[in-house]
């Protein structure tokens, strides 16, 4: 049987793919993330899905499938990527309050003898209700919000400033389980209880 390895230090990847009975090797690609010029989301998202599957095809052996995956939110064509701060959380938490964003998922699988690759990308919308500033300082203050795109965990608190979401969950949390799952049994990977 090939090795399944999963070219990110994501908990909430992990997260995701083991509660769906997956079993997998961690192999996180530290790549450089920025945007390019004129890139939009969705374009951003898969190139940057793929780097990562192919960077961590690069250590793998050749029987084995990586998946590379890259998650951004997007309001109105402008990528709001990871607050690295309490003010940027802020910041960001109240440019979203009583707004809609899209967030783009892309998703890459690479044999690991570089024969085949596959690509994709989902895409969900989330409509954020208004904040008010006491609640924003609450949630920044949790911890929760640093080092996730949108400034936001949909899964945990994060959730209750959900007014209404079109599309997949998962992709908001970080992988499109549904996208996934289906372009892994493709590559004839199957949950543990299946395989």
């Amino acid at each position: 049987m090939r090795s399944f390895v999963v070219a990110s230090s994501s908990p909430r990847r992990h997260q995701l793919l083991r509660s769906r009975g997956y079993d997998f090797v961690i192999a996180p690609a530290h790549i450089d993330e920025a945007a390019r010029p004129g890139e939009t989301s969705r374009v951003m998202v898969m190139r940057l899905a793929l780097a990562k599957a192919l960077h961590g095809a690069r250590s793998v052996q050749d029987g084995s499938i990586v998946l590379g995956a890259d998650t951004t939110v997007d309001l109105d064509g402008l990528v709001i990527g990871k607050p690295h701060t309490v003010a940027d959380a802020t910041r960001l938490l109240r440019v979203l309050s009583g707004r809609t964003h899209t967030v783009h998922s892309g998703v890459a699988l690479v044999a690991g003898d570089g024969s085949r690759a596959t690509l994709d990308a989902a895409t969900s919308r989330v409509a954020f209700r208004h904040l008010a500033d006491a609640e924003i300082a609450d949630y920044v203050a949790s911890g929760e919000p640093l080092d996730k795109a949108g400034a936001y965990a949909i899964q945990e608190q994060g959730g209750a400033f959900v007014a209404n979401l079109e599309g997949s969950i998962t992709n908001v949390m970080g992988l499109p389980m549904e996208l996934v799952e289906a372009l892994l049994g493709e590559w004839g990977i199957r949950p543990a209880a299946y395989a």
